[in-house]
């Protein structure tokens, strides 16, 4: 049996970076890094990849970094920071400065794309038993909801991307009769994001979600908005599982539970893979928990690793 792969990951938020190292899918050794300058975090990282690798060399490596990201490898700003609210890292060259420090393959993709293809391989997609229809999954969606809400796809065991990557968070959805909650998204107010992030429940609630009792009828209309996105995305992409994570839904399980009753009840039995009775393990927390960012990492390091071409 050969000997599980020394790997390189960086999982880059916007407000902290972690920079770790991987023996195969075990972690070993991660340090965080304040999100503050490209400048001044992208070089701490550079530093620490480099010192690391001198010691003992890295084999590939891993970037999974909140967006918008351009990821067309074709493009001369692959890997560049595309206009984002972060002040400064507009155009931040995030591969670049990372990636260029080593001398080994390396790949770069959004952070939610990553947590999905980490939850695909070793969470929720590979629990058989839970994977509706049975065995491991082939199509999978992965939610953080928190500050903002990012969504990553995993589809026969690759992130998903095309002309951009997945930006879930801007979908406008029908809207719950009587809820003239009017968002806060900058670009378009009422999106999920503008409905349902942190942010958005502080502004509909006037205190943040966390305080507000989990029977305020309030949270009815929370519930309705995520509900259309769950259905958005099992009527586009079929996935077997959608899993919600970040502090709007680890920290909610009584939402969830709304939630899944009213993808039910909006889709009135269309799909027949979505009902009562399977509902439960299609919508769920992740099973990786917080370890599905830095793990994505990972899982990015080993498809460079397996991909010569990704250099």
């Amino acid at each position: 049996m050969s000997a599980a792969p020394d790997l390189a990951g960086v999982e880059m938020g916007g407000t902290k970076m972690f920079v770790l190292r991987a023996r195969g899918r075990e972690i070993v050794e991660r340090v965080m890094i304040p999100t503050t300058t490209p400048a001044e975090t992208l070089g701490a990282g550079a530093a620490l990849l480099r010192r690391w690798h001198e010691a003992a060399p890295f084999e590939a490596l891993g970037i999974a970094s909140f967006g918008p990201l351009r990821l067309d490898r074709a493009a001369a700003d692959f890997g560049h920071m595309l206009p984002t609210p972060k002040p400064g890292w507009t155009g931040a060259d995030i591969y670049g400065a990372l990636a260029g420090v080593l001398p080994c393959p390396a790949t770069i993709d959004t952070d939610v794309n990553g947590a999905a293809l980490a939850e695909m391989r070793w969470g929720a997609g590979a629990e058989g038993e839970e994977a509706e229809g049975g065995g491991p999954s082939d199509c999978l969606c992965y939610i953080t909801i928190g500050t903002g809400l990012g969504a990553g796809f995993a589809l026969h065991g690759k992130p998903l991307h095309g002309a951009m990557h997945p930006e879930l968070g801007h979908i406008l959805t029908r809207r719950a009769p009587g809820d003239a909650f009017a968002g806060v998204c900058p670009f378009h107010g009422d999106c999920i994001e503008g409905l349902v992030s942190g942010p958005a429940l502080a502004e509909r609630f006037g205190v943040p979600g966390d305080l507000i009792a989990a029977d305020d009828p309030r949270w009815d209309n929370v519930a309705h908005d995520m509900a259309q996105m769950v259905g958005t995305i099992l009527l586009t992409m079929a996935a077997r599982q959608v899993l919600i994570g970040g502090g709007v839904g680890v920290g909610r399980a009584d939402l969830l539970d709304r939630v899944r009753a009213k993808v039910v009840a909006q889709l009135a039995g269309y799909l027949p893979f979505v009902t009562e009775d399977t509902i439960g393990a299609i919508v769920r927390p992740p099973a990786l928990g917080d370890q599905a960012g830095p793990l994505g990492a990972v899982a990015l390091a080993m498809d460079a690793l397996a991909d010569a071409s990704w250099r």
